[in-house]
C-alpha cells in the first residue's frame, strides 16, 4: 500500500470482507506517516522506492493523491508490479492511455477505483433495468451537490486546485455507475462556472484562512449513451441543501429510483404507472449491499449508516489475476470513465459537445455466487 492518508483505513477494513486481500507492507511520502500506519495495522513499512523493488510483493495498492496517481502507477508497473489505485485513474486522459498502454505491454493487470457499481445498489438496479421492467431507459437525471469540505477538513485545498473540483472527485462515481447501467458514453456537452472565489477553512490548525479557488466548483452535464439515452447531470460543491435524487432512470415503461453511486447499498425504487405508487426494493440481503458502517458522520456528503465495502475491485482483481481472468474494475472501463470525466472539463472549456475518444463493454453482473468466491 503507498499512500497512508484517510481512506488507508477502508481498505485496510477490507480483509475483513475478502479472503485474498493481505497487506503486507505500506509507505508513504511521509515516512512517519507510514510508521504510525504499520503499527497500528502490524505491518512492514518501507521507502517508497524499496517497497516497489520488494520481490514478495505482487500488487500496489495506490491510495496516493490524485495528482500523483500518473507517476505512482507508473512506477509500480516499470517495476514489474500490478496496480490498482484510488480514483480517478490520472488527472488527464493522455496520461490514462499511457498507462494502459504500458500496463497492456508489460501483460500487467491495471484496476482502479471506483468498485462502488459492484455493490447491492448498482448491481439491482442494473438486473432490474436488464429485466426490461421499466423498459428501455431512454431519459434520466443524476446529482452530487454539497458545499464542499472545507468546513470540516484541515486541508481543503486539494479539492479546489488542478487536479480537484466535483467532476475528478466525484464524477467517476457517477460515470461508473452510469456505464455500469447504460454501457459506453458517445459524447458530452457541459458548462461549469465558478460560485465563490476563495474558501475559508472551517476546521483544524488553518481554521479561519482563505485560500484561493483554482477550478470550477459547479458543473451542468449532458451524456449521450451509444444505446441512444441522454442523461443530464449536476456535480457541484456550491450547493448548502437539496432533496434531489442521486440518480433517476426514465424508460418506456417505467421509472427507477437508482443508488447513491458513492456507496454500494440501496434501496431501490420503481414505479410503472403515471401518479403511482413507488415499489421498494432492499439490498440488505445482498453480501455487498448490506449497512455495515454505523457511525455519527458530520460530513454532509456521507450518510451515517451505509453499505461499504472498498476493496471489492482489489479483491476480484487479486482472483482475476489468479484465474488469468478480465477483471470487473479493467483498464478499458477505467480509461473511457476518465475519457468522460476529461471530455466534460474540456467541453465546458471549449463550450461545444465533444466526441468520446474511446468505448468499452457494458459491465457484466455481479451475481452473489461470484462475490460468495472471494468473500470471507
Amino acid at each position: 500500500l503507498i499512500g497512508c492518508g484517510h481512506i488507508a483505513e477502508t481498505y485496510f477494513r477490507s480483509r475483513d470482507y475478502f479472503n485474498n486481500i493481505n497487506i503486507t507492507t505500506c509507505s508513504d511520502i511521509n515516512i512517519d506517516a507510514a510508521k504510525k500506519c504499520a503499527n497500528e495495522q502490524n505491518i512492514d513499512s518501507k521507502e517508497v522506492d524499496n517497497l516497489l523493488n520488494d520481490k514478495n510483493i505482487d500488487v500496489i495498492l495506490n491510495l496516493t493523491n490524485p495528482t500523483s496517481h500518473y507517476e505512482t502507477i507508473k512506477n509500480t508497473l516499470l517495476s514489474g508490479k500490478h496496480s490498482y489505485c484510488e480514483k480517478p485513474l490520472s488527472i488527464t486522459y493522455e496520461q490514462g492511455k499511457e498507462l494502459v498502454d504500458l500496463a497492456n505491454s508489460k501483460n500487467l493487470y491495471l484496476g482502479n477505483a471506483p468498485d462502488t457499481f459492484l455493490g447491492g445498489g448498482g448491481q439491482l438496479t442494473k438486473k432490474i433495468i436488464d429485466s426490461g421492467e421499466v423498459g428501455e431507459i431512454k431519459l434520466g437525471n443524476f446529482s452530487f451537490a454539497f458545499p464542499g469540505v472545507q468546513s470540516w477538513h484541515p486541508n481543503p485545498e486539494p479539492w479546489f486546485l488542478e487536479g480537484g473540483g466535483p467532476i475528478l472527485d466525484m464524477g467517476p462515481y457517477y460515470y461508473t455507475m452510469l456505464v455500469n447501467l447504460l454501457g459506453p458514453a458517445k459524447n458530452i456537452k457541459a458548462y461549469s462556472t465558478t460560485v465563490s472565489d476563495y474558501r475559508k477553512i472551517g476546521e483544524g490548525p488553518k481554521k479561519g484562512k482563505e485560500f484561493k479557488v483554482q477550478v470550477p466548483t459547479s458543473y451542468y452535464i449532458v451524456i449521450e449513451f451509444h444505446n441512444r439515452a441522454v442523461i443530464q447531470g449536476f456535480l457541484s460543491f456550491d450547493v448548502i441543501n437539496h432533496q434531489t435524487s442521486f440518480m433517476d432512470f426514465f424508460g418506456t415503461k417505467g421509472s427507477i429510483i437508482g443508488p447513491d453511486p458513492n456507496m454500494f447499498g440501496g434501496p431501490i425504487k420503481v414505479s410503472l404507472t403515471e401518479g403511482g405508487e413507488w415499489k421498494e426494493y432492499s439490498t440488505e440481503e445482498m453480501k455487498l449491499g448490506k449497512t455495515n458502517i454505523f457511525n455519527k458522520s458530520g460530513r454532509s456528503n456521507e450518510a451515517s449508516t451505509n453499505a461499504n465495502y472498498r476493496g471489492v475491485g482489489l479483491s476480484d482483481m487479486i482472483y482475476s489475476i489468479e484465474k488469468n481472468i478480465e477483471h470487473r474494475c479493467n483498464e478499458k472501463l477505467v480509461l473511457h470513465v476518465l475519457d468522460m470525466l476529461d471530455t466534460t472539463i474540456k467541453s465546458a472549456q471549449q463550450n461545444t459537445t465533444l466526441e468520446l475518444r474511446t468505448s468499452c463493454e457494458k459491465t457484466k453482473p455481479f451475481t452473489e455466487s461470484e462475490i460468495k468466491l472471494i468473500s470471507k
